[in-house]
């Protein structure tokens, strides 16, 4: 049985993870356009190839994984190596050189492949941990909960603080001007990221120094060739990914589209209040209540996964978030009622994506083990690296896909532009009906997927008489 300090240690390696991830989805398009001043479809073309080069990567570094002995374990050691050039690689990456237009957009594009190639070099062994702390398919998702409640606490300390961040380091330096619910002054966003960088790396040394790896394969000998093949024929893989990449494609197109639906539908003081408080509506609150309401969702994953199993929660949950994704086409942007009604349709959403996203890593867990029992290879670091492709993959076509689509639809990056009703329309597409598209489909692959609950209880059995051995 693991202990407490192991979950809350393996929990702060996904706040570190997480706190980067949601800056890069929420915000990192908009610094391109509006601060770094690259076109949309230059900007699309930068998300896409760059995160497409971070995916094909993933396996790579599983393979790398899988390979390493130390006496430390196989993934544990690399939380310790990149910590400190995870952190350097997201200040660079926010930082706005003076080299030209050209100068610029190769920084942009360079910056943004070693940011990413660093993340996946902590991040697949990260989450290949999660196959060597227990055997145990039940615990496996009680730390995948951990792991997601942490993740989602530091996405919204991250989220909620970004922008009172980059504006008071504006403030500071005299740069920020009236009108501004986001400031355009760069160094605001470099000095933003490094104190975020410095808490990511800390957070990573931490779980280094609070977590074991556990369990021990009893295959010895391992093969790229027969690891690859393996993975080839695992077709309950094969239609994980599938509905995984779909769902994080759903996450990253509403991530990327709420900042500019705010700067351009919301208006700049809207305020709500609540319990005689009052407060800015603007997209940082937004995206942050929302990350308070994936903690609900962690929270209820595991009760209700054990009631109903894996595969019928995440079912079940996609197809509520297509609901709730439509009716955001339907509320009106102004207006105190329609501010508290986006507000909970949000947080409607986000406890349902919190419910599936500690499922999605216990579920590749599940997968290890079906490929331990059926192909004898010991593989967890290249399964698991396919789940952190596919979040990359849905993550490169949703960023690529907003900027195309407001591209497409006019939208204009100049500061103070007032937008043509096609580019309001493409927004609101953007977080309605598009994303409920996208979450459909992942849906009819979960339909398809073949371990249930009871196949995984043959199969742990199973695998436990073969590791006894």
């Amino acid at each position: 049985m693991a202990t407490l300090k192991e979950k809350i240690g393996y929990g702060f390696g996904d706040m570190s993870s997480s706190m980067f991830w949601k800056i890069f989805s929420a915000y990192l398009p908009i610094f391109y356009a509006t601060v770094f001043h690259l076109s949309l479809e230059v900007t699309g073309i930068l998300m896409l190839v760059t995160r497409i080069w971070d995916a094909v990567s993933d396996p790579m570094m599983g393979i790398i994984a899988d390979r390493t002995q130390t006496r430390w374990g196989k993934y544990r050691p690399y939380l310790l190596w990149i910590a400190i050039p995870f952190a350097v690689a997201g200040i660079l990456l926010f930082t706005k050189p003076n080299f030209g237009e050209t100068g610029n957009t190769v920084w942009a594009f360079a910056t943004y492949i070693l940011m990413m190639t660093v993340y996946t070099a902590i991040n697949v062994p990260y989450g290949s941990m999660l196959g060597v702390m227990t055997a145990d398919s039940d615990e496996k998702t009680v730390f995948s909960s951990f792991r997601m409640f942490f993740a989602y606490a530091g996405s919204f300390i991250v989220l909620a603080a970004w922008e009172p961040l980059c504006n008071f380091f504006a403030d500071l330096m005299g740069t920020m001007k009236e009108g501004e619910t986001l400031t355009h002054d760069p160094n605001a966003w470099q000095y933003s990221m490094i104190v975020v960088g410095i808490v990511c790396c800390a957070l990573f040394v931490l779980t280094f120094s609070m977590t074991r790896e556990n369990v021990k394969s009893q295959i010895k000998e391992t093969n790229i060739l027969k690891d690859l093949g393996s993975l080839l024929h695992n077709s309950p893989w094969w239609i994980l990914l599938g509905g995984v990449l779909f769902f994080n494609f759903f996450n990253a197109i509403r991530y990327a589209a709420i900042p500019f639906y705010f700067t351009t539908l919301i208006a700049a003081d809207a305020r709500l209040s609540i319990f005689s408080i009052d407060f800015l509506f603007y997209s940082g609150i937004f995206l942050a209540v929302g990350e308070i309401a994936n903690m609900v969702g962690v929270a209820a994953a595991t009760p209700i996964t054990f009631k109903i199993g894996k595969k019928n929660t995440f079912l079940w949950s996609l197809f509520a978030l297509i609901a709730l994704c439509a009716a955001f086409y339907f509320v009106p942007t102004s207006g105190t009622s329609a501010y508290w009604t986006l507000f909970i349709l949000q947080i409607l959403v986000c406890i349902l994506t919190g419910v599936i996203s500690p499922l999605v890593w216990s579920m590749y867990a599940d997968i290890s083990d079906y490929a331990e029992l059926k192909f004898k290879t010991a593989s967890t670091g290249l399964i698991f690296s396919s789940s952190s492709m596919a979040q990359k993959f849905g993550g490169a076509f949703g960023a690529a896909a907003v900027m195309w689509i407001l591209a497409g639809f006019g939208f204009d990056t100049a500061e103070g532009a007032v937008q043509t009703q096609e580019a309001v329309q493409g927004i609101r597409l953007l977080m309605s009906w598009i994303p409920a598209g996208i979450a459909l489909i992942s849906a009819l692959f979960i339909f398809i997927y073949p371990l249930s609950t009871e196949r995984m209880k043959k199969i742990n059995a199973q695998l436990k008489e073969f590791r006894d051995k």
